[in-house]
């Protein structure tokens, strides 16, 4: 991608090619020349977009009509392409729906640059990405799925006609929503198992010989899938070309300022050192903790001891609520000692890890507390480990047997393992602290282990000092607690005025730049 201080009028045929469809795989990038304020008009705007379609992935169950109709909005006021509009080509001859489709386009590439350069921010890229793509391949009608297919090369196998008629009682009784009727007037696409593993664990397809038989309807799962991986091997090339990228002293500032304008509070700074006494843990992880934390907690307390990845996942949440780093270590060698594990082995063995959280070891990297999105899709748990999310990891039964020790309603059980059963594990943690804070609506859109304490500190109205202390670095958070008693009940509207909030300050820091 080059940039210039004028933008070229002509549309190439590259270009009328590219731009031929309302969705891509965005795997061409930009050939053209743009100025620095189309480059930062464009970042901006995405970045709403995809903080939208974050925040509405936790507050509503995605692909829900409130969903749907609150992300069409946001495409319509951003001008983005969300379905191909034939009118409003005609009306613009043209270079109305070719200007959306431009800038979704170019905007997506510069955010790769922004991006790239964590493991977190990938992460966090690569699913408001995946979730977008999602919400736009869905809204196609049946000819334009098949005709993006056809463009991306997807030319899955569709199994014959006798074949259908063999399997026909099979079809029927695995897939979802698919009768007899149906089976006779749709393809039924023949692919790998391993490329469509949420559809076998959901139970929702016919599996034969290392084989799922898909009714077309449900082709998008395994399109995500190769979406997804396109795109994480796209964004691993990208942070190659970081250093040449950097070299440019007017993009650095700029791409570093994106990056780190989404990616939520940061836990790891530490006001709050020492407001949290030792003897207060027991209580709090009885009434603040979220269900992640609180099972890690309870292992501890029970076994003495934790593997490394519960170690990791407990131990930054308690830095990030307030632990200091004396109080970790006298923490976990007072745990460890009463199990298996004498105090000369933890200062041998284990105290090293504890400082190095802390940014005193090693790197010296100030780690930060986990995320939801890092706890549901890393390092999943084994045989043996407490870490992870236990509405994403937990067998529903277990599950539900979890809940019903911790005092939740036979009620309340059944609508967090139908949130679970759909794969919404953020609302089922978000329901989960409605359910054991007896609150109807939390108010806001839950996306961190750390976020859940402090609101629920806030609920109970104890530990005021926690409060403010941990508001601090997050305005966001702030500006939704001062306002919760007046602001509307709806999470996307809080969303709306934070993002606004957000956004000036980046259109604040871009004007300085050109300065």
């Amino acid at each position: 991608m080059e940039f210039s201080s004028r933008r070229k009028k002509s549309v190439t045929k590259f270009q009328t090619e590219l731009y031929g469809h309302a969705l891509q795989f965005y795997g061409q990038p930009p050939v053209e020349n743009i100025s620095l304020s189309e480059f930062e008009t464009f970042a901006v705007d995405r970045l709403k977009l995809l903080k939208t379609v974050e925040n509405l992935g936790v507050s509503y169950v995605k692909q829900s009509e409130q969903y749907s109709t609150k992300l069409e909005k946001e495409f319509k006021n951003l001008s983005f392409p969300y379905r191909p509009d034939t009118d409003d080509r005609k009306a613009q001859n043209g270079e109305s729906e070719y200007e959306k489709r431009r800038k979704d386009h170019i905007s997506h590439f510069i955010l790769r640059l922004a991006y790239c350069q964590t493991e977190d921010l990938r992460r966090w890229f690569i699913q408001q990405e995946v979730d977008l793509f999602r919400y736009r391949f869905n809204d196609l009608d049946p000819k334009c799925k098949l005709e993006f297919l056809h463009r991306n090369n997807l030319q899955y196998d569709t199994i014959s006609v006798k074949e259908k008629k063999t399997l026909l009682d099979k079809l029927v009784s695995s897939s979802y929503a698919v009768s007899g009727i149906t089976v006779e007037n749709q393809d039924f696409y023949k692919v790998p198992f391993q490329d469509a593993l949420d559809l076998v664990r959901t139970r929702k397809v016919y599996l034969k010989g290392g084989y799922v038989y898909i009714p077309h309807q449900d082709i998008i799962t395994i399109v995500l899938n190769d979406f997804r991986t396109r795109l994480s091997k796209a964004l691993a090339l990208t942070a190659r070309s970081l250093p040449a990228v950097h070299s440019d002293e007017r993009l650095q500032p700029l791409l570093n300022h994106l990056s780190h304008a989404y990616v939520g509070q940061d836990y790891s700074i530490q006001k709050n050192i020492g407001k949290i006494s030792l003897e207060q843990i027991d209580s709090l992880s009885g009434k603040s903790f979220p269900l992640c934390m609180r099972q890690l907690h309870q292992a501890l307390r029970e076994s003495h001891h934790l593997r490394h990845g519960g170690r990791m996942q407990y131990g930054l949440f308690l830095k990030g609520i307030g632990l200091s780093l004396e109080q970790a270590l006298q923490f976990w060698r007072s745990e460890f000692i009463r199990g298996k594990v004498d105090a000369d082995k933890f200062d041998k063995a284990y105290a090293y890890s504890i400082r190095h959280m802390f940014g005193k070891e090693g790197k010296r990297t100030d780690y930060t507390p986990y995320s939801c999105m890092k706890v549901i899709l890393s390092n999943p748990p084994s045989q043996g480990d407490h870490h992870g999310c236990p509405f994403r990891h937990s067998d529903p039964e277990l599950l539900k047997q979890k809940l019903q020790v911790y005092k939740v309603s036979p009620s309340g059980i059944s609508q967090i393992l139908e949130l679970v059963k759909g794969m919404h594990y953020q609302l089922a943690c978000q329901k989960y602290f409605e359910l054991t804070h007896n609150i109807e609506d939390a108010n806001f859109s839950l996306n961190h282990p750390n976020q859940y304490f402090i609101e629920s500190q806030k609920v109970l109205g104890g530990g005021k000092d926690i409060k403010r202390e941990a508001d601090t670095p997050q305005r966001s958070q702030e500006n939704t607690a001062a306002k919760g008693s007046t602001a509307a009940r709806d999470p996307a509207a809080n969303a709306s005025q934070n993002l606004a909030e957000i956004t000036e300050e980046l259109d604040s820091f871009f004007q300085d730049a050109r300065l």
